[in-house]
């Protein structure tokens, strides 16, 4: 039994008395400070944390000494004799350290990495707490003269040698980190108001001011009621002017009325936008001017410090570490005709930059043009954007089309990038791009640089071909970027026989040549893509796949459903009528509720009829 030093209770186990002594007398020390759990130690600490790391420095050592002896063997490398636990992890951080893989040492758990940060975050948090029983069988030898007195939960260190908390919810639970969290938690709130949500900033100065009303002014007189009714049924009489100031004096404690008060740092729009950067460590975009006299310029959000702060997040950069190692293990998924990725592609796998063994980053950019105001009124085109976006081709399949995968590069208006051409537009992501591909990223969690490059460019044909350097016009001879066609062969020649010759760096490199020297088009080739001439692992002629959205979605699919819907109801098997109220009947669920077809117009069909 382990008795407590501060009231008659008894705990089982050493692990049973901390909690024990955290939860009743943690917060009720009058002095400030907190004695340690052990009745002949004298020693007190001003937090829980000093208290913890007293007690794993001081009286586990001795108790685990002589109480069992208890020695590790390293799974990896096979050494045993590993006097302590402290020292076995310091053994398993030489593996990491040097990017060798270890697996888990923990019982049922398989997990395997051959980095640091990883590894460790994995251990506290589905190994934290663990005693010697949660070890594998032949990790932790025990002597048979040994007898255990704790059998709860022990501390865990951590890789780094920092010593890890009792529990899951410590951090929020320590009075000195307490302000600090729950001012963060609020800035998050507010920030996902007006970004994700998007709610005017204006709207968010209204909502703190009435919850810095609420905090200062209601909860004041509630506090010194209830401390007043407190003190009343413990037949405790207090000056109403003590009971006024102990209620204010608690509310001024309060993180939430400093984070909104008039000093605070969410107070107002300004301050809101300073602690976003300070804290969330917002990446701030940077205005290029275009031309002195007109004042024009575009926005770029530098995408190496965006590309940086993804590669921070642990769970980011985990996933990213293990789409690597399944890429590096399936190698034969090619000869099994079995496509998860691009990366199982035959363009990935011949770039010898991106498909090798080393951890590359891997970015697909995409560019496309959207209005702000109505498409059909007299600001047409006038406020039109073009805007340019990247992807981590890293993460795995299913990460992509999330909205939180996709990132803004450059905004500016799609008037300038035809007057200016996109060489201008992209001069600073294609420096970023070339420092990418040269020196590498810096991440933190890794220690090290990592280099990547661009893959690929998704684009609609008209953006495709302006940013490659194609012909723009469609009603021309040369259209299609992917071979040398004709626009008359290929309504005349099916596209399978194999009768058009496909364009190779080779014969794009010729017909570039041939358009610089006489000035004109050759084959469809106008001018040099900006890309390729700065990038050494990117070509035109792999970088630009069609884009299945604007070729399939908003092309020939609704093409080729107008005429199956004309066939079949002219051949009487179903009205439009009756389609309609199937559509209107269909029981959708979950999200396809909110994304359920529209009725069929009668003019489906004509509107897609050929000119």
């Amino acid at each position: 039994m382990w008795p407590c030093k501060l009231c008659d209770s008894s705990l089982s186990t050493r692990y049973e008395l901390l909690k024990h002594f955290r939860l009743r007398h943690f917060h009720h020390s009058r002095t400030g400070r907190y004695p340690c759990v052990y009745l002949d130690c004298p020693c007190t600490f001003t937090s829980w944390k000093k208290l913890l790391g007293h007690t794993y420095r001081t009286h586990r050592k001795l108790e685990t000494a002589s109480a069992q002896s208890a020695t590790f063997s390293c799974q990896t490398c096979g050494r045993e004799e590993l006097s302590t636990e402290k020292e076995y992890f310091s053994h398993i951080n030489q593996h990491l350290r040097q990017y060798e893989n270890v697996t888990c040492m923990f019982e049922g758990c398989t997990y395997q990495s051959n980095i640091y940060a990883t590894f460790n975050t994995h251990k506290n948090r589905k190994h934290n707490p663990h005693s010697l029983k949660d070890f594998k069988a032949g990790v932790v030898k025990v002597s048979a003269e040994s007898s255990p007195v704790d059998e709860g939960p022990t501390f865990t260190v951590a890789i780094d040698g920092s010593l890890s908390d009792l529990d899951e919810g410590s951090d929020t639970d320590n009075s000195d980190d307490l302000p600090e969290v729950v001012e963060k938690k609020l800035g998050s709130v507010l920030l996902k108001l007006e970004n994700i949500f998007h709610v005017p900033s204006t709207a968010i100065d209204e909502l703190v001011d009435e919850l810095h009303y609420l905090l200062s002014t209601v909860s004041v007189s509630t506090t010194c009621s209830s401390i007043s009714d407190f003190f009343k049924s413990k037949n405790i009489e207090v000056d109403s002017l003590v009971i006024k100031e102990l209620s204010d004096s608690l509310c001024k404690s309060n993180p939430l009325l400093n984070a909104l008060g008039k000093g605070g740092p969410l107070a107002t729009a300004y301050k809101r936008k300073e602690y976003y950067k300070e804290v969330f460590k917002v990446v701030e975009p940077v205005e290029f001017v275009l031309d002195q006299k007109t004042s024009r310029s575009f926005q770029y959000i530098p995408l190496l410090r965006s590309l940086q702060q993804v590669l921070d997040c642990p769970e980011v950069l985990n996933r990213v570490i293990d789409s690597h190692r399944t890429q590096g293990s399936n190698t034969d998924q090619l000869e099994n005709q079995q496509y998860c990725s691009i990366a199982d592609g035959v363009y990935f796998k011949e770039n010898p930059f991106l498909s090798g063994d080393e951890l590359k980053i891997c970015l697909t950019l995409y560019i496309d043009d959207f209005e702000l105001c109505n498409p059909l009124g007299t600001s047409r085109k006038k406020h039109k954007l073009c805007s340019i976006y990247w992807i981590l081709n890293n993460l795995g399949p299913g990460s992509h089309s999330a909205l939180t995968s996709i990132y803004l590069a450059v905004l500016c208006k799609s008037n300038d990038v035809k007057t200016y051409g996109y060489r201008k537009i992209l001069e600073p992501l294609l420096h970023d791009l070339v420092t990418l591909e040269e020196h590498g990223v810096y991440v933190s969690k890794l220690g090290t640089f990592v280099k990547g490059t661009v893959h690929s460019v998704i684009a609609d044909n008209l953006g495709a071909h302006a940013l490659a350097g194609f012909v723009e016009s469609f009603s021309g001879h040369y259209i299609c970027r992917f071979c040398t066609a004709q626009k008359e062969e290929i309504q005349l020649t099916d596209v399978y026989s194999g009768a058009f010759s496909l364009r190779t760096k080779e014969i794009h490199e010729a017909h570039l040549k041939t358009a610089q020297d006489t000035e004109t088009s050759c084959c469809g080739v106008k001018r040099a893509c900006p890309l390729t001439e700065h990038l050494n692992h990117f070509h035109v002629s792999t970088g630009y796949p069609p884009d299945i959205v604007h070729d399939l979605f908003e092309g020939v699919v609704p093409f080729e459903l107008a005429l199956c819907l004309s066939i079949l109801i002219s051949k009487k098997y179903f009205s439009l009528e009756s389609l309609n109220t199937c559509i209107l009947k269909f029981p959708f669920k979950w999200s396809d509720k909110k994304n359920r077809p529209h009725l069929i117009p009668h003019t489906y069909s004509s509107r897609w009829q050929r000119p």
